[in-house]
């Protein structure tokens, strides 16, 4: 009996033992992945003495075994090894994983080491991590030292005084590092350490470390260094800003590599946010102006997708001086993606220009943009429509929108067809109905034809939304009619897309119509001679059964109708059909007997 249970209590770590030494790594994977349930097995002592040594002498492996431990380790491990009292074990082999050569190992390992650190005690900090901490911090090799600038922050408010300057100084000294992977890691963690530190040791300490990467020779250090300046920034009154960052703020925007300036004006809103409204009059206008007209078009791209976050934080005149004239050279630019981006948020300012100033400034700027040569720049205008319509009348712009329509549904992209086709209902809702007749009815029909089947599907799609927009005595006559006779078309493309509008906006539509209109031409198409068309007519009536079955003449119209077609259609000679009216009519008699 002894010896039996010795041999159970031995299996788990043997197995594990086994499957980790596998050649093959999906073996080796699924043995991590399984490690909680060996930990449970083994209990805590167990756990704790042999498993965690032994998994400390695991990682020699590929890469995706170990970025698997690192994870699983920081899933609550110490639950399974005696609680938080013991959370300071775990720390060994993630120690060993944050200095391994691929950084999605390394990275992943420190953001388990942080976690843990949530749940680690004073004296186990003060023990275990920061010993840890230290020898990470001034290892030989970079990967250590690079991944211990993301276990400062979690600890910092952990520890003594005395210790914390200690933290300040060792953190000090990755920004200063001789090799550039170490200090750029630095840059990454330095806002989450800032964070961290009293406001007095923002000036002291956080400062300085901030000035020596911002000024890096290396330009993937400095571009890190945006974030920690925002940062920064939000820990200090205006007062303190303008006197310890505004110099900093400037070098920034003109720094001679695009990369750095791209990424102020990737977090340009939320710099102006940081520093208050009177440095943003004062000094961030003129900042923001160069970065518009930066010689990149990467920049100007990135500084165009700010334009309504920061005018918000300006004076409608400020607007009409100082962004207003940039917008209008930007919509000239000679870059595509410049004219997308400001495309996309051009909408945005005429909520801050109010009705007279938008009909003249933005006005022209939109009718030139829904010419613009490529469809993106005109299906971006089109896709933000709604915010202009709250402050002009579309009408205003209803003479160059049509023709900008109609060019980008005929575009040679189907992918481009396709956008203009999920904005149609946003335009019917905002043109009104007598308008979208008209002009857009037949195009909506049109797309039905397309040769390409996701055309096609989005334009059944388009079809309910806009029953939905319109309502269903408008659907009877403007869409019903014409989706119900290409029912009869020559090609079976079109005899497929009307089975398949009638799937997609039957729900929609009332018993009535679908009585009148809808069940006859479809029950033609039951007999049609591709079996294709025959077994989407069994969805279809899939479909229509659970719309009708809710009332009473609902599921008397699915008994007469319905079920007599999928009778005779589960004789097909195609297995497809077969199958397919099967399954339609054991729910359509469901409906009927659930509530018979």
């Amino acid at each position: 009996m002894d010896q039996a249970f010795n041999v159970d209590d031995i299996a788990p770590i043997a197995v594990l033992i086994d499957e980790l030494r596998s050649e093959e790594v999906q073996l080796r994977l699924n043995a991590i992945h399984s490690i909680p349930t060996i930990a449970l097995a083994l209990g805590p002592d167990r756990a704790r003495n042999e498993l965690i040594p032994f998994l400390q002498d695991s990682v020699d492996d590929e890469d995706e075994v170990l970025l698997a431990l690192a994870e699983e380790l920081g899933r609550n491990f110490e639950e399974y090894i005696g609680g938080p009292q013991y959370a300071h074990v775990l720390l060994g082999p993630l120690e060993n994983l944050s200095a391994v050569e691929e950084t999605l190992v390394r990275d992943k390992a420190a953001e388990s080491i942080a976690k843990i650190a949530g749940v680690l005690s004073p004296l186990q900090v003060e023990e275990f991590y920061i010993p840890l901490l230290k020898r990470l911090s001034q290892g030989e090799w970079f990967t250590s030292r690079t991944s211990s600038a993301a276990l400062y922050a979690p600890v910092y408010q952990k520890v003594s005084p005395a210790l914390q300057e200690q933290l300040r100084k060792g953190f000090a000294a990755l920004g200063a590092d001789h090799t550039p992977m170490v200090r750029r890691a630095a840059a990454r963690s330095l806002g989450g350490f800032v964070k961290t530190l009293s406001k007095q040791h923002v000036l002291t300490d956080g400062l300085p470390i901030y000035r020596r990467l911002h000024g890096d020779d290396q330009d993937s250090v400095r571009l890190l260094t945006v974030e920690d300046l925002i940062t920064i920034a939000q820990q200090l009154t205006p007062q303190e800003i303008k006197e310890q960052l505004l110099k900093q703020i400037r070098v920034t925007v003109s720094d001679k590599s695009w990369r750095v300036r791209y990424m102020a004006a990737t977090h340009f809103n939320e710099l102006a946010e940081a520093v208050g409204v009177e440095l943003v009059r004062e000094e961030l206008i003129g900042q923001y102006v160069q970065l518009l007209k930066d010689n990149e078009a990467e920049v100007r791209t990135a500084a165009a997708g700010q334009i309504p976050g920061f005018s918000k934080l300006l004076d409608r005149e400020v607007i009409l001086a100082r962004i207003i004239p940039c917008v209008r050279d930007l919509s000239h630019d000679t870059s595509q993606h410049v004219r997308a981006a400001l495309a996309n948020q051009i909408s945005g300012l005429a909520p801050l220009l109010g009705r007279e100033a938008t009909v003249e400034n933005l006005l022209p700027l939109f009718l030139h943009l829904l010419k613009d040569e490529f469809p993106e720049v005109r299906l971006n205008v089109i896709s933000k429509l709604q915010t202009v319509n709250g402050v002009i009348d579309i009408e205003l712009l209803s003479g160059s929108l049509l023709p900008a329509i109609l060019e980008l549904a005929e575009d040679k992209s189907w992918r481009v067809r396709q956008a203009i086709i999920e904005y149609i209902p946003l335009l019917a809702t905002q043109l009104g109905k007598p308008f979208f007749d008209e002009q857009l009815g037949n195009l909506c029909m049109s797309w039905l034809g397309d040769t390409v089947f996701s055309i096609r599907e989005a334009a059944t799609i388009n079809l309910k939304k806009l029953t939905e927009v319109f309502g269903v005595e408008w659907a009877r006559v403007a869409i019903v009619p014409k989706v119900m006779g290409m029912g009869q078309h020559p090609n079976y493309l079109y005899r497929m897309t009307t089975v398949q509008a009638i799937a997609t906006i039957s729900p929609s539509l009332t018993l009535p119509i679908i009585q009148s209109e809808i069940i006859s031409p479809l029950l033609q198409l039951a007999a049609d001679p591709i079996p294709n068309i025959r077994f989407n007519v069994s969805k279809a009536l899939e479909i229509l059964a659970t719309t009708c079955g809710s009332t009473a003449e609902g599921r008397e119209f699915v008994k007469q109708k319905v079920v007599p077609a999928l009778e005779q259609q589960k004789n097909d000679v195609d297995a497809d059909v077969r199958y397919f009216s099967v399954r339609a009519l054991q729910k359509a008699l469901s409906v009927i007997g659930m509530s018979g």
